[in-house]
């Protein structure tokens, strides 16, 4: 029960950094934190972090940002995101910080790719949009890495920690 309320509330802070760092970025088209964290907590954490992560968020940026169908589309896109991070993990050869910054790239590319499919699918045009957002997906995919090579020592230290109290409290738990 405390792991689930330490989970929470690392899960509530990190929120509070996507929300800050994206509403302090939101002059830059496309560059911001939250894909960056979204992909840690997700590697780190597990997918169910990852999407509650994207979906809190999301809504909570797009209060101030303007609510609206894209909102569905960017909680997917970044649910999507995080699934594939978590997947990450199940591959023990290559160390975190090296298979993280290629999906940092990637992770801003398909980003970009999966809202030209939904425009797809309601307006039914792809390459028109996809081409004109594509300088956009670059700029989100160089601020991924960017952001990744910032972030990951400091996360990576908080999520050690986070997982260090959670084995301590399930010995507390054995013995009590």
């Amino acid at each position: 029960m405390r792991g689930n309320l330490y989970k929470l509330t690392l899960i509530s802070v990190l929120a509070a950094i996507c929300i800050v760092g994206r509403l302090a970025f939101q002059h830059l088209p496309n560059v911001q934190p939250v894909t960056a964290i979204i992909i840690l907590s997700a590697y780190f954490l597990g997918p169910i972090s990852g999407v509650m992560l994207a979906i809190l968020t999301v809504y909570l940026t797009n209060i101030t940002l303007g609510m609206g169908l894209w909102t569905i589309w960017q909680i997917t896109a970044w649910s999507l995101i995080a699934l594939l991070s978590a997947m990450l993990k199940k591959i023990p050869v290559i160390p975190p910080a090296y298979c993280l910054v290629p999906m940092a790239f990637g992770a801003g590319i398909l980003y970009g790719f999966f809202f030209s499919v939904v425009n797809f699918v309601i307006a039914g045009r792809f390459w028109p949009y996809y081409l004109a957002g594509l300088p956009f997906d670059i700029s989100h995919a160089v601020g991924n890495v960017i952001f990744i090579a910032l972030l990951y020592r400091p996360l990576a230290k908080i999520f050690a920690q986070y997982h260090k109290k959670i084995k301590r409290l399930n010995n507390d738990r054995k013995w009590s």
